[in-house]
């Protein structure tokens, strides 16, 4: 029975601790709590014409709730920057200032009527970092997991850069009537890929710890 590993698998055995997976599932599902529980407190508001971030706007009824949600949307981010250590510095740094991104467009809150320069500024840099990280996350090695691997992260970052484009533009359309949706779709998608990534991982590095008979 060999136990003989390359020096890539050796360097990714249990780099990927389990507060990261645990943070990365969480992620996507607290994605779509937020705004499902604060949308259903406010009498009156369209869950597909209105924006996330009206939820949280100074004039909202339920703005704590969703900057809550915001902040801790930021926090799992952070914990999976920090303590998925299988991922290159250079992806793990891009998941931080996309973090950082959203306690911005937290602090600097969008109002109902018209909007905030700092808030657009963070909330699309949220959306495009969060779109084009798992590049930096790619690896050619083919021990790698499969979720890190050229052809998936290639597809998979063109798929989440279209939809993230598609919502911008929505966004910036005043006669659009489903911002809302499109919003919503590329918010939890984007966690999602994010869990897809460090599940993929996670499983991948406690194969490489089996023998090989």
């Amino acid at each position: 029975m060999s136990l003989e590993k390359t020096s890539f698998e050796r360097l990714q055995v249990n780099r990927t601790s389990k507060i990261a997976l645990y943070a990365a599932i969480i992620g996507p599902i607290q994605s779509a709590l937020g705004w499902i529980i604060a949308g259903s407190m406010w009498p009156g508001y369209d869950q597909a014409k209105q924006t996330i971030s009206e939820l949280a706007s100074p004039e909202s009824p339920v703005k704590e709730i969703m900057s809550s949600f915001f902040v801790f949307g930021g926090l799992l981010t952070v914990i999976v920057a920090i303590y998925a250590k299988s991922l290159a510095m250079s992806a793990r740094v891009a998941l931080f200032v996309s973090a950082l991104c959203t306690f911005g467009l937290t602090i600097f809150p969008t109002p109902l009527i018209g909007y905030s320069t700092m808030h657009r500024i963070f909330a699309i840099s949220s959306f495009a970092i969060s779109a084009g990280w798992p590049l930096l996350a790619l690896r050619r090695s083919k021990s790698a997991a499969f979720a890190v691997r050229p052809i998936p992260t290639i597809v998979g970052t063109a798929l989440q850069a279209g939809l993230a484009i598609w919502f911008l533009v929505t966004w910036t359309n005043p006669l659009a009537i489903n911002v809302g949706i499109w919003e919503r779709v590329v918010a939890v998608s984007q966690a999602a890929y994010v869990t897809w990534i460090i599940v993929s991982i996670y499983l991948n590095e406690r194969k490489i710890q089996q023998p090989v008979d």
